[in-house]
């Protein structure tokens, strides 16, 4: 039964400990060792604890404890490095009805990524971005109509066209609509396009959103800004999959899924007679909640790095020393990622040596501790080690200093070589 898996697949005990692999999951996970007979979070994760034990979420004890086939989102280890799971646990009993065995199938999610690489959409591995995943892995293999929700900048877009490329729509047009920015005049021929003499100006034939978006993905986003006045021709639209070109008496099919998304406070809107309540009824059917960056601490250093990874071009890709990355964990980023794509970007103009330090990143990023020392004193009463009173210098000189480290090495009065070397011992 394993055999006939496709993907990874494995047979467990009740004690955790894998007792047959297929062909896969040794292609996938070997690390030169033997697999049977060692436990699965061992192999996975590397842990010497169950999955639960460890913060996460245990397939096998959830899948044990309802009786069910369950699965999760995880973060997996393999040769190749981390990459993220949809793990499915299926219960196995005897012919008493017990639970004896779990077969798990092990699904790589390829739309997204743990490590900074140029080429990659959705980055993160901390739990509030798995979570995320693991709702848009969901929803996706559906037609059901998602609506995500986040602060502004938080990847809302991003999110959508994982959706599309995990759908059976992904080889059909993702077509993206920004709401806000479609005057109410123009909604409906855009939208729906317009025939020939529709209206004054319309010379030729336009193709609306929704048939360019035919068999494969339409987004709405920003639906909250919608007028009222349009929210019943979409309405219509959703409900009865027609619609009629601008000037045209002809009925036409539509054929899309739908994916909307908005910062707005949906529900309230509704209250407060704002947006229209069976709209909302019928593209909230499945709501994703985006994270803000704020919680997601653990992601904000691989964000960064990613993102200088995309941003430089023809030059060496300069590292974040380690006072910057403390100064971007503790910003409190009311834009997102978004602000976190201009704090990086405005960093490496600023940057023209092979390291980005505090000095380049914008005055309200920096930390407060290291605006301070710009203002200390290197020479104290206290008596200090050589190596503290010889570290201390050197982070007011990089402060201070605004040229590049070749520069700063002839100010000092050593070699480039020798100032990377005291840098990198004491961890500056």
């Amino acid at each position: 039964m394993v055999d006939t898996h496709l993907e990874p697949a494995i047979l467990l005990g009740l004690d955790y400990c894998i007792l047959h692999a297929n062909q896969a999951y040794k292609n996938t996970y070997s690390d030169g060792k033997p697999l049977l007979k060692r436990y699965c979070y061992q192999v996975s994760h590397g842990y010497s604890v169950p999955c639960d034990r460890a913060g996460e979420q245990c397939p096998l004890l959830n899948a044990f404890d309802s009786g069910q086939t369950t699965r999760v989102m995880h973060i997996h280890q393999t040769p190749r490095g981390e990459e993220h799971c949809e793990v499915t646990t299926f219960p196995i009993r005897d012919g008493q009805g017990d639970i004896v065995y779990f077969l798990e199938h092990l699904h790589r999610i390829d739309i997204a990524t743990t490590r900074v690489v140029s080429d990659a959409s959705l980055v993160g591995k901390s739990q509030p971005f798995n979570h995320m995943l693991e709702m848009i892995g969901r929803v996706a293999v559906t037609d059901t109509t998602a609506l995500l929700m986040g602060e502004s900048g938080t990847g809302k877009e991003l999110a959508a066209r994982a959706i599309h490329d995990r759908s059976r729509r992904s080889k059909a047009p993702f077509i993206p609509v920004d709401c806000s920015g479609l005057p109410e005049s123009l909604f409906e021929s855009e939208l729906f396009g317009h025939v020939k003499g529709a209206f004054t100006g319309a010379a030729t034939r336009k193709t609306g959103l929704v048939e360019a978006a035919q068999g494969g993905t339409l987004f709405l986003d920003e639906i909250g800004d919608i007028p009222m006045s349009q929210q019943v021709k979409l309405l219509r639209l959703i409900e009865t999959s027609t619609y009629r070109p601008v000037g045209s008496i002809q009925q036409m099919k539509a054929d899309f899924r739908l994916v909307c998304a908005t910062h707005r406070d949906l529900s309230g809107m509704v209250e407060r007679g704002e947006f229209r309540s069976d709209l909302f009824y019928r593209i909230s059917a499945f709501m994703i909640e985006l994270p803000p960056l704020r919680e997601r601490r653990s992601d904000i250093v691989l964000l960064a790095e990613t993102i200088l990874q995309r941003s430089v071009h023809n030059r060496a890709v300069p590292t974040l020393s380690a006072a910057v990355k403390k100064c971007l964990q503790n910003y409190h980023y009311p834009g997102n990622v978004r602000e976190l794509r201009n704090i990086i970007e405005h960093a490496l103009l600023l940057t023209d040596g092979d390291i980005v330090l505090p000095q380049a990143l914008p005055h309200y990023v920096q930390c407060k501790t290291l605006s301070d020392k710009r203002s200390q004193p290197v020479f104290g009463d206290e008596l200090m080690s050589l190596d503290e009173l010889e570290k201390r210098y050197l982070e007011q000189s990089m402060l201070r200093h605004k040229g590049d480290r070749k520069a700063l090495a002839q100010q000092l009065g050593v070699s480039e070589r020798t100032l990377y070397r005291k840098l990198e011992k004491l961890s500056l």
